[in-house]
């Protein structure tokens, strides 16, 4: 009450990116309060195009940045900063046309201003954003459905390998340590950009992990979906493509034999039931249920993203194969292990070091999952009810045409066809112009 602007956060960002950078960053977020007003400041390195609208079920305010990037420590984070005001969260993630995406979740329909306010100190540039509910009863109203019922779908994000064990090392000397650690954390902001999903890094950082231990931090966070990360390797060269791998009925049953045979001396617990406490048939008809389910689902989540991964890249079989890692081993997590591609194939190296390589390769593991979530909802997220409401009426948002844009890559951004963008806005061909301004219909949801 002291202050005109209170409950002030700020986060700085160290970049260790040289003198100057080619694409303008995001180096601090800031967020502050005065009375019914939430101010967002993005602090840029340099000024850049930006197109702002809102969205609903749930409500947000997604910001995009043209040929932008977070800083150093920002994406650093798994989640940016958030809970202050009208934002409860905020998300960013790379879209397909390399413009980077802000996402602020935020407590009902919101009235919005932005503006570029200019240079001050070390920024070249500062966007701000103010929000301000539509009337005071929509605050009041939302804000029960910040506590909802639903939670976020969790997704544990296996990186392989780390520390002393660099895995597989390409001709080119790539590291199969760093390309897994590279696309899982594309795949980690990804899903944090969601709304309704929370992605959880099981190795974020050049560090060994235990196996066990890794499938282990996923089920003490209460992962729902686990997806390990690697990229194979063969004496042939010219073996390509990608794979991806569900455990084994035979690995099940001995991690099934071995957890039953310690249940004793543990508090280990399957389907969120102390195996202790049950007697010994019991405990075993709940395993095996526990397990056949977590396989029936491992192949449909696998399935579904191998179909997605087939669509950006080549693969090395068409159909999810068995194989007894020990990261798959949860009992009750469906749980896929993806190999991206041969490491030890120059060509698909090369590939794995490339930045929009991997973000695809991130984007189509994304859709394979939100393709398995659609037919097999998990009960109690957010994720699941959204996918039950009925489709919102149809609005438009603008979006201007810069560089390197193309029809199909809006349409793929905006999760429309381009027969629609055509129609919206009387366009005979594909032909756009830069500086153009295009209304692009849209799901009041999507």
């Amino acid at each position: 009450m002291k202050s005109a602007f209170r409950y002030f956060l700020l986060v700085t960002s160290v970049l260790c990116m040289g003198a100057a950078s080619a694409r303008p960053v995001v180096e601090n977020i800031r967020l502050s309060v005065d009375k019914n007003t939430t101010r967002i400041v993005l602090d840029l390195s340099q000024t850049t195009k930006y197109n702002i609208f809102s969205l609903q079920g749930p409500d947000r305010i997604a910001i995009d940045l043209d040929g932008s990037e977070i800083g150093n420590r920002l994406a650093g984070m798994q989640e940016l900063p958030g809970g202050v005001g009208a934002v409860s969260r905020i998300r960013s993630s790379v879209q397909p046309n390399g413009n980077l995406r802000v996402v602020l979740d935020v407590a009902g329909p919101m009235r919005l201003r932005s503006f570029m306010a200019g240079p001050t100190n070390n920024y070249a540039d500062r966007l701000v954003i103010d929000l301000a509910p539509q009337n005071a009863q929509s605050t009041v109203q939302r804000a029960s459905d910040v506590r909802r019922k639903e939670r976020d779908l969790v997704i544990a994000i296996d990186p392989g390998h780390g520390g002393h064990d660099p895995g597989a090392i390409g001709r080119g000397k790539t590291r199969e340590k760093d390309v897994t650690l590279a696309i899982g954390r594309q795949l980690a902001a990804q899903i944090n950009a969601e709304p309704g999903m929370k992605a959880i890094l099981i190795r974020d950082g050049d560090h060994l992990i235990d196996l066990r231990e890794r499938m282990e931090k996923a089920r003490r966070q209460n992962a729902d979906l686990f997806i390990s990360i690697h990229a194979d390797a063969v004496e042939d060269r010219r073996a390509s493509g990608a794979s991806v791998y569900r455990l084994s009925t035979n690995g099940a049953s001995n991690e099934g034999a071995r957890r039953l045979a310690a249940r004793e001396n543990s508090a280990g617990y399957v389907g969120g039931v102390i195996l202790a406490e049950q007697e010994p048939v019991v405990a075993k008809v709940l395993m095996d249920l526990s397990q056949g389910y977590a396989l029936e689902k491992s192949d449909k989540l696998g399935q579904e993203v191998l179909d997605e991964l087939a669509k950006i890249t080549k693969v090395h079989r068409n159909k999810v194969q068995n194989a007894a890692f020990i990261v798959l081993k949860s009992p009750d997590i469906p749980s896929i292990l993806v190999e991206t591609a041969y490491i030890s194939n120059p060509s698909e190296e090369a590939k794995l070091r490339n930045k929009t390589h991997q973000r695809k390769l991130a984007s189509a593991i994304l859709n394979g999952m939100r393709d398995y979530l659609r037919s097999n909802p998990i009960e109690e997220t957010l994720v699941a009810a959204t996918d039950r409401r009925p489709p919102a009426p149809v609005s438009s948002v603008k979006h201007v045409i810069s560089s390197g844009d193309t029809l199909s890559e809006i349409a793929e951004r905006y999760s429309v066809s381009v027969a629609a963008i055509r129609s919206e806005n009387n366009l005979r061909g594909n032909r756009i112009r830069i500086g153009q301004t295009l209304k692009i219909p849209v799901m009041a949801g999507s």
